[in-house]
């Protein structure tokens, strides 16, 4: 009996992991008696997170009420593993892009508050182990808005309270954590991204990530004036330098503005969610893996969830076939030690039928198969 391992993340806006490597077993399975599928869906700290830790954890699902980037009240959901007091959530729950539409995006005016407002929920519940996914997020404000809502406050040279958003934090002259809710004093965090950009400057979290935001040109000069301003002041006042720590400019900076005030351990997303799952184990003794998501390119070996399989199948030589809705550099990929890398185009297609879920799901399926004749010819 052969054994093929499916590990998919999702295909963004058009179809999640765990949907993707359901229909493909089913698939599979109607097609070859003789193969032994493990359906095995990821993520890397971003969408789907929760769910799929959730699902292999035992976690139960919980709703709270919080602050959405536009600090309008809404009912988001986290997921909480009772025995062992840990809240898994993600920070694009409460401050993620699909919260706001096309118009509403803008990470001048966009805030972490509702973090904030999440993990208090899961303090007061009886967490005191936040693991936290970034990724997606519609924020460039260094986590200062999930901050204030922990109680701490941010002053301009007058004394008076800044809000917290990526504008202002060029007006930010002092931390005040006096207020601080101390219960966090006591509560561990351990957050995992899969990018590893500084804070600031020419690669940091405004130049490489608000255009995606909805940021113009000189609105992301001014926000990384902003970052700038923030972590000389952070350095001043606490002599931390964030800007030193791989990955701090994840999530619009949240991921080196909370440093300072945290027990934060910042974890690299794809190999931490593998080790949570159990991937290692799972891949053992099989025959092939076939991994996959939306865009399959350069990035994909930057820390991304197809890295981190690849890095572990590699170990066990295990060949690994990745499969994408627009693949690019395959070269590149190959010479990474992908086995091969395919798209699930077969001809030119829209924008709106390529992220059809349906049209998704039928040719993944029907590219999976082909694969599977290549290597396991009858």
């Amino acid at each position: 009996m052969k054994k093929v391992v499916l590990a998919f993340d999702s295909f963004k806006g058009s179809v999640s992991s765990k949907e993707i490597t359901q229909t493909l077993q089913r698939a599979i399975s109607s097609e070859w008696e003789d193969i032994d599928v493990v359906s095995f869906p990821i993520a890397d700290g971003g969408e789907g997170t929760v769910e799929i830790l959730a699902d292999a954890l035992g976690a139960e699902s919980v709703c709270c009420t919080v602050h959405d980037p536009l600090m309008r009240s809404f009912n988001t959901r986290y997921a909480i593993v009772y025995d062992q007091h840990l809240a898994i959530m993600e920070m694009a729950s409460a401050a993620g892009l699909p919260l706001l539409s096309e118009k509403e995006r803008n990470p001048m005016f966009t805030s972490t508050y509702g973090v904030g407002e999440m993990v208090l929920d899961a303090v007061q519940k009886g967490c005191t182990h936040i693991l936290l996914g970034l990724g997606g997020s519609a924020t460039n404000d260094a986590g200062t808005g999930m901050l204030a809502a922990m109680g701490v406050s941010f002053l301009d040279k007058e004394g008076r309270t800044v809000d917290s958003c990526g504008k202002t934090l060029k007006s930010i002259d002092k931390i005040d954590t006096t207020s601080m809710f101390s219960s966090l004093k006591n509560i561990s965090f351990t957050i995992i991204c899969d990018v590893d950009n500084p804070f600031c400057g020419k690669n940091g979290a405004a130049y490489v990530f608000a255009p995606q935001k909805g940021a113009s040109s000189d609105e992301v000069r001014e926000l990384d004036e902003g970052l700038c301003h923030y972590r000389e002041l952070i350095l001043r006042q606490f002599g931390k330098d964030i800007n030193l720590q791989a990955g701090a400019g994840a999530a619009g900076g949240m991921a080196g503005g909370l440093l300072p005030f945290l027990n934060v351990k910042l974890m690299p997303g794809s190999p931490t969610v593998l080790r949570l799952l159990g991937f290692e184990n799972v891949i053992k003794e099989a025959s092939l893996v076939v991994t996959g998501e939306g865009k399959v390119d350069r990035q994909t070996c930057m820390g991304k969830a197809l890295q981190g399989i690849l890095d572990l199948s590699k170990k066990h030589q295990i060949p690994v076939v990745a499969i994408g809705g627009a693949v690019e550099a395959v070269d590149e990929l190959n010479k990474r030690g992908f086995t091969a890398v395919f798209s699930i185009q077969s001809g030119p297609v829209s924008l709106d039928k390529s992220m059809n879920k349906e049209y998704t799901l039928a040719h993944l399926s029907q590219t999976v198969n082909q694969i599977l004749r290549l290597f396991f010819s009858r």
